[in-house]
């Protein structure tokens, strides 16, 4: 059978020889391919950049940051422990940790790590190239950087991965923060730009001191408010223990509890200033009037009640000044037997009391203010809630209802936003401030500020005394929930102090809480001297003018000398607050006796004010 002449012996060998050729090429390029490193890809997966964070000067404490993932495809990586040697030492991870991940034979993708930064991704980038590490890619993502750390943590909040603001203004301004995307956006979409109120190197310097005081109390908590009287703007918001916000995730859960505004708790004697001014607002009694103090109010009600409520001391004859001054329990019960329940309740309500503030933060507590018709409500309600007890505030309630004081009566409305602005830097938000109504009348704001300085120079708040600008203040401790037993911790105590400065034209608010201190808790001993040291640092920062300060006069009934001399006449004069030094010159008189026991302010005396002065009497004095 004849071979067809189309399929010669040459024809064959030529294709034979083809063909070897090609498979030929094949191989070269298979195996040149094989010992090729992939290239790593840069995946660019974001067109919107988040706004930043600024405090009110425009310091940087948010801001967004390009951040890389490190993944690989172990199916490609050829030498693994080569690879896992080389990216060991750059990304500070064990190299057994690389190798694992490496050899994961059932996935074609596992991230190496996560986040890292521009150096480190400089860095590792270059490596890979330089060593031909094949099966290694990047992804580049949105993250946040906070260049200052703990700093206003709870205020500033938390971005997670995702983009989402998880706390704080991140959080409750995620709207104004991120721009929306849509299918029609080209380029890069910028969100807003937020400017908070509070002053970053303020609050750093107020920090440093709450930090020092929670050391020296051993306190579980604290909280420092400082904000402008006129605005309502707050210049810092202190609430410690605090998270760094570089590294949130690992943060305890206490340090992330935003307590300005999410903490509700019964205020204690702070509370007298508020209860005072809706008595005498209501004219349900006078400045002139007084009360008996003999230690303990009791009563008993209609319904049947025992009503007893102790106080501290035996303090005689008090004017509702006195009573403010000195922090009297039973005078504060005694004086709420004169207003009507309902009108009492309906005051601290116009306050701010029992309903958010509205300030710009999440999770913001009402706090509880009791009705008359409620179940709970007895017999010791409104007495108990006049000093500061079966009611619960936050922070920025206190804040708050002060600011009446400071503005004739009127309440004005917290904030922690300053403005907001655009990426080119246009304003398209400039705070002002928000009044609400009136709650009591000018006369009352004066005549309470002029008791908290009364307070401040001879009273329960002394410790918180300037010397060269006038300041009011009202101390209050308060025994805390046993939520394990119910009723009142015997162990756990709130201290707490608020503030208005210079008095007789407040520009400051000043508010500190201190929880569960350990060993002294009397909130004149351990927070009073800390709203002075705070007071200070205000002053200095914001330039308040020093020097000598006038008396301030309350609608010319009333008039407060700064640092009063004092003097003995014909009866002994009541020495409760008053500094050793101030007493030192009356010891230089021969026919009076004086026995000093201990330094700091007055506590005790003997014998009582209003006795008389007789030749070569002997007085003892109490200092602590």
């Amino acid at each position: 059978m004849e071979i067809n002449e189309f399929v010669s012996k040459k024809r064959m060998l030529i294709s034979f020889v083809l063909i070897a050729l090609f498979i030929l090429y094949i191989i070269i390029h298979y195996i040149i391919l094989a010992f090729t490193p992939v290239k790593y890809s840069l995946i660019e997966t974001n067109t919107l950049e988040r706004g930043s964070i600024m405090d009110r000067n425009g310091k940087p404490l948010a801001l967004q940051v390009n951040f890389y993932h490190l993944s690989a495809n172990p199916t490609q990586i050829g030498d693994v422990e080569r690879a896992s040697e080389i990216l060991a030492p750059l990304l500070d991870m064990p190299q057994s940790e690389i190798a694992e991940k490496l050899t994961t034979s059932d996935r074609q993708f596992v991230y190496i790590k996560k986040k890292m930064d521009e150096s480190e991704y400089d860095i590792v980038s270059n490596a890979i190239e330089e060593n031909k590490l094949s099966g290694l890619s990047f992804e580049q993502v949105m993250g946040r950087m906070y260049p200052e750390n703990a700093l206003a943590s709870q205020l500033i909040g938390f971005m997670g991965d995702d983009g989402i603001g998880l706390a704080g203004i991140e959080y409750s301004m995620q709207h104004i923060l991120m721009p929306q995307n849509t299918e029609k956006q080209t380029g890069i979409t910028h969100g807003k730009n937020i400017y908070l109120t509070i002053d970053a190197n303020l609050q750093y310097k107020l920090e440093q001191i709450a930090r020092e005081s929670m050391s020296k109390t051993k306190a579980a908590s604290m909280m420092i408010l400082a904000a402008e009287a006129k605005t309502g703007e707050i210049l810092s918001y202190i609430s410690l223990p605090a998270s760094n916000l570089n590294e949130y995730p690992a943060s305890k859960p206490a340090e992330k509890i935003d307590r300005p505004a999410m903490t509700a708790y019964e205020p204690g004697s702070v509370f007298k200033i508020f209860s005072v001014a809706s008595f005498i607002d209501t004219k349900s009694i006078s400045e002139t009037d007084t009360f008996v103090c003999d230690g303990v109010y009791e009563i008993h009600t209609t319904n049947g009640e025992y009503v007893r409520i102790t106080c501290l001391d035996h303090h005689g004859s008090e004017t509702p000044r006195d009573a403010l001054k000195y922090s009297c329990n039973d005078a504060l019960a005694q004086m709420s037997e004169h207003i009507d329940s309902n009108l009492f309740i309906s005051k601290l309500r116009a306050f701010g009391f029992g309903d958010r503030t509205g300030i710009e933060l999440p999770g913001e507590t009402a706090g509880s203010v009791k009705s008359v018709g409620d179940k709970l409500w007895s017999g010791r309600s409104k007495p108990t809630i006049s000093i500061g007890q079966e009611i619960s505030v936050s922070a920025l309630q206190m804040i708050q209802a002060a600011s009446a004081f400071s503005n004739g009566g009127i309440p004005i409305k917290p904030t922690v936003i300053s403005k907001i602005t655009d990426y080119n830097g246009t304003v398209e938000y400039q705070h002002t401030p928000v009044y609400k109504e009136r709650v009591i009348s000018p006369y009352t704001a004066d005549y309470l500020r002029s008791c908290m300085f009364t307070t401040a120079e001879s009273g329960t708040g002394s410790r918180a005394a300037l010397g060269d600008i006038n300041i009011g203040v009202k101390t209050g401790t308060a025994q805390m929930a046993d939520t394990e037993h119910g009723g009142y911790s015997t162990t756990d105590f709130l201290s707490n102090c608020i503030a208005l400065f210079p008095i007789e034209n407040p520009q400051i608010i000043l508010y500190i809480v201190i929880e569960k201190a350990q060993g002294e808790t009397y909130s004149g001993r351990i927070v009073a001297p800390v709203i002075g040291q705070a007071a200070d640092v205000i002053i200095d920062h914001l330039g308040i003018q020093r020097g000598d300060t006038s008396s301030f006069a309350h609608s010319g009934s009333i008039t407060l000398n700064h640092q009063p001399q004092i003097t003995l006449s014909d009866t002994v004069p009541d020495f409760t607050g008053v500094s050793k030094r101030m007493v030192l010159p009356l010891l230089e008189r021969d026919d009076i006796n004086f026995i000093l026991h201990g330094d700091g302010w007055v506590v005790s005396q003997s014998p009582v004010p209003g006795t008389p002065v007789t030749e070569n009497m002997t007085i003892e004095l109490y200092f602590q």
